[in-house]
């Protein structure tokens, strides 16, 4: 490991443990992604090497070469976190341990129909456009409900959790509206038993507001940039 990459990663480690602290949350509640797509095969295993086994790409074309040198690698793990259009839902079942973009009913149902097809169950995070802007992927809150109560139908699909992305401020804190929010729609599905199980994870913060995702209850946060560079 380069001394560039074990520096981020002290400087990331350090960040983390502090928004912990703040909230009052263990360290070990925070499971960090490195957001691999703008780097190399060379860098992605530095970042494995590093403590970083969660391993996150956007798209299958970008990830296949990597993913391919690395598949006999036990230390890896793959989770897809863009847009997944429904003609590469067969790319990336059976490679990609989590999808973090479930957005649409057309998409469960592709994604139930291959599962099956390979007999496995996919955990799967429902994304949601908490901000409302519209660039960005995902349902609409006030659609949660509905689309859960469908998805208890899929025995091929596990919702695990919840995905949102917060618009790029300069300021940080501006984020923190969307990523409490996403946390009380978790909290008030599982309230009220919307999916029939609870949902755990949330799945949110990326290089430049990760530390306020934490605060508000983030599981997984999705770095790159901050960790391994672009």
């Amino acid at each position: 490991m380069n001394r560039s990459l074990r520096e981020a990663a002290d400087e990331v480690e350090r960040r983390i443990a502090d928004a912990c602290a703040r909230s009052g949350r263990r360290r070990e509640e925070v499971n960090v992604i490195a957001v691999t797509k703008y780097v190399s095969l060379e860098r992605t295993i530095e970042a494995i090497e590093a403590g970083y086994p969660n391993v996150g790409e956007n798209r299958w074309q970008d990830a296949k070469e990597k993913w391919e040198a690395l598949q006999g690698r036990t230390d890896v793990v793959w989770h897809f976190i863009g847009h997944l259009q429904t003609n590469k839902v067969k790319d990336v079942l059976g490679r990609f341990a989590t999808v973090h973009s479930l957005d649409r009913w057309s998409l469960a149902e592709e994604l139930q129909k291959k599962a099956k097809q390979l007999g496995i169950v996919v955990p799967c995070f429902v994304q949601l456009n908490v901000s409302g802007e519209q660039t960005k992927y995902g349902l609409a809150p006030g659609e949660l409900p509905a689309f859960l109560s469908k998805l208890t139908a899929c025995d091929a699909i596990d919702v695990v959790g919840l995905m949102t992305m917060a618009p790029h401020e300069e300021d940080p804190e501006r984020t923190r509206p969307v990523f409490k929010a996403l946390r009380e729609l978790r909290d008030e599905a599982n309230a009220k038993g919307a999916y029939g199980k609870p949902i755990e994870h949330l799945s949110m913060g990326m290089s430049n507001d990760f530390e306020i995702a934490v605060e508000e209850g983030a599981t997984w946060i999705r770095l790159g940039s901050i960790l391994v560079g672009k």
